[in-house]
């Protein structure tokens, strides 16, 4: 299977500044692009993409990130990292006694760090989980879709992992809607992008136009050939 996740792309305000934070909250490059900025993934750890928009929605956010700590102390110099580089703190109901912390980058994306001896996030490295708003089937199309592994299967929670281990993907209903367009999506690339949006469509995505698709929740999604660098 050529298919291949190249990053989670996120429309904010300001793709270099929201860029720069990730860049220097995971120790990662950024690399310019023509409407925005990549922080690049390897085969463990999904990429980011950042695009400058004008037109950012404000509908409930429908994937946020979560990091990995190794200490209460690690724990606490990536909330102090997050903060120094542009992040903030952020309210989404969480109780005062909740071992993880809440945070939003600088394009307003929600991020949480996660507290040491979480069992699910073991092994997953510092970006553990990308987790969605969606339901069973969509989490079950892109297990077979990407060719990763199903590591969560349970009631309406589902959740993929690279066959080489590293940042899992997940899915649940929070029973938030959205009315517009998502302003958080996947881009993939592959090597024969025609064949593999004829299996993507077989699979139950749908066409919204060249290089667009839309998963069987009606998720957008970019998927484009491959460039060899």
């Amino acid at each position: 299977m050529a298919l291949h996740l190249e990053a989670v792309v996120f429309d904010v305000a300001d793709a270099a500044a929201t860029a720069a934070f990730w860049a220097g909250l995971l120790d990662r490059e950024v690399r310019p692009e023509p409407s925005g900025a990549l922080v690049p993934g390897n085969e463990t750890q999904v990429g980011l993409r950042f695009v400058t928009s004008d037109t950012v929605q404000i509908d409930p956010r429908q994937l946020h990130l979560h990091l990995t700590s190794t200490s209460l102390d690690d724990q606490q110099r990536t909330v102090a990292t997050a903060l120094r580089l542009g992040g903030r703190h952020l309210d989404v109901g969480q109780a005062p006694d909740d071992a993880f912390v809440v945070l939003a980058d600088p394009g307003d994306n929600p991020l949480c760090v996660i507290e040491p001896g979480n069992n699910y996030l073991a092994n997953t490295g510092y970006l553990g989980e990308v987790t969605c708003n969606g339901t069973r089937d969509v989490g079950l199309f892109w297990h077979h879709a990407l060719g990763w592994p199903l590591v969560l299967n349970e009631n309406e929670q589902t959740a993929v992992q690279s066959p080489y281990g590293g940042t899992k993907i997940s899915w649940d209903s929070w029973d938030e809607p959205r009315t517009t367009r998502n302003r958080q999506r996947f881009d993939l690339t592959a090597t024969d992008p025609t064949s593999e949006a004829d299996r993507l469509l077989a699979l139950g995505a749908t066409r919204l136009a060249d290089h667009v698709l839309a998963d069987p929740d009606g998720n957008e999604f970019g998927l484009r050939r491959a460039v060899r660098r």
